[in-house]
């Protein structure tokens, strides 16, 4: 009996860190989970992954997110990892488990499992290598005594490469297809690495705490400031398909909202028929209309990502808009509306947006009272009655000048205006950032990833 009160208790918690990583798993898909586990035999852990994969996880993209936190909640091994057959975490008696013979040692075995592609014996080096070289005993209370960062730099699997890359080439293999297996079995045995050290302060600080500080979220609500290189990369193709979801829902909306308002005229005419009971209604065809779209963009720092992110997005629904003129600043203004060009390829867009950054700035500093000011002398004709302003940026401009009275006749010339911070909103209004001030001019909107953009640009069409 306890144990399966355990087991619900599990089963509980493990959704419940599932939707807090940003998996909206509804009562009915819990439900389902439910059902599919008790189908299947508990024996495998594999199967139990699968069943609770196949009914609460609905995009490829945050399968990573349920692995991390499937292993955190339902472990594949205990403590050090011991096995009937041998100590996973196993050191000779009497050696030392930290010197550098040890670590050669440990990196030989590494290389040659790596160049094997050995997944069992990989298994057991990832967890030995956080047991040996990532343990930071003594720390101050509420701080983990293990670490993945720790290991990976002591060991530091990456400089491996090109051991592994002479071994598979001597396999027969060519150039390109050795490079490319070597780059995937070194970042697969990073994440196994990262997988331990998460089972280890699971197990010490309670699967819960790894849930909420040492889970990244899935991609589509990681923030875009603080992505990885992979990061970015899975970012980029999920920008399409956000794009097709976006297009598609606007469509039906668009469908649904066909009829205009009441026609009296045609309604009374057509109730003649009927004695003057208005059966039926008739409304007038419904004006189409598309936005003119006019983006801002600062291109300074970590904020770049995010606004060649927005970009990318504004570029896949270019035919939701009538017209669209985009702008790079850092501290002066740079037109790359070019880029947007039908049948562009996404990397190429990437490469040009990010080479037009280096038009963007004369002095190297954000300054986004510069910016506004070029702006309006060199491209006031950008605004009217039917366009509307999109501004991206984190509104830290260095305690320059904020030449607010620009942004204003840039707002009052536009038919709506928006400011998107990819700043978290607590860190608003903090040093250098005047966003409160900015906010009081153009409505100012928190848009940290893919999900929050997704749904402001649904939201302004």
């Amino acid at each position: 009996m306890t144990t399966a009160s355990g087991l619900v208790e599990r089963h509980i918690a493990f959704l419940e860190a599932l939707r807090g990583a940003g998996l909206s798993v509804s009562l009915a898909e819990d439900l389902d989970a439910v059902a599919a586990l008790g189908a299947v035999s508990w024996g495998d852990r594999g199967t139990v992954r699968a069943a609770y994969a196949a009914t609460v996880v609905k995009k490829h993209s945050q399968r990573p997110t349920f692995d991390a936190l499937f292993d955190v909640f339902f472990p594949r091994l205990v403590g050090d990892g011991v096995r009937p057959d041998a100590d996973a975490d196993a050191v000779p008696e009497g050696a030392v488990r930290d010197n550098g013979a040890a670590l050669a040692e440990f990196r030989e075995q590494l290389a040659a499992a790596l160049a094997d592609g050995d997944q069992e014996t990989l298994a057991r080096l990832a967890v030995e290598m956080v047991g040996r070289f990532g343990a930071m005993p003594g720390r101050g209370p509420g701080l983990s005594s293990w670490s993945a960062y720790t290991a990976l730099q002591r060991v530091a699997p990456g400089e491996l490469t090109a051991r592994i890359l002479r071994a598979l080439l001597a396999q027969g293999r060519t150039e390109e297809e050795a490079t490319r297996v070597a780059g995937r079995r070194v970042g697969a045995f990073t994440r196994s690495v990262e997988d331990e050290a998460r089972r280890r302060i699971a197990e010490e600080k309670g699967p819960h705490h790894v849930a909420e500080v040492a889970v990244r979220p899935s991609i589509d609500r990681l923030d875009f400031t603080s992505a990885r290189k992979a990061d970015l990369e899975q970012m980029r193709r999920e920008i399409y398909p956000l794009a097709r979801r976006l297009a598609t829902r606007l469509t039906q909306e668009h469908h649904a909202r066909r009829r205009g308002p009441l026609d009296f005229r045609r309604t009374v005419r057509a109730s003649i028929s009927t004695g003057g009971v208005p059966l039926v209604t008739h409304h007038r065809p419904k004006r189409p209309h598309r936005t003119e779209l006019v983006v801002l963009c600062d291109v300074s720092g970590s904020v770049a990502n995010f606004a060649q992110f927005t970009l990318l997005l504004v570029f896949a629904l270019r035919d939701q808009f009538q017209k669209v003129r985009a702008f790079t600043f850092i501290d002066h203004i740079h037109e790359v509306t070019q880029h947007f060009r039908p049948g562009a390829d996404v990397a190429d867009v990437m490469a040009e947006l990010a080479a037009s950054t280096s038009h963007a700035a004369l002095w190297g500093r954000t300054n986004y009272g510069r910016a506004f000011t070029k702006f309006v002398e060199e491209h006031a004709d950008a605004l009217g009655p039917k366009s509307s302003l999109l501004i991206l940026g984190d509104a830290r401009s260095n305690y320059s000048d904020l030449a607010l009275d620009r942004l204003r006749e840039m707002e009052r010339n536009s038919r709506h205006a928006w400011w998107l911070n990819p700043e978290h909103r607590r860190h608003w209004n903090t040093g250098d950032s005047v966003a409160g001030r900015y906010g009081e001019v153009v409505p100012m909107v928190e848009c940290r990833n893919l999900t929050q953009l997704g749904e402001f640009v649904h939201d302004i069409l």
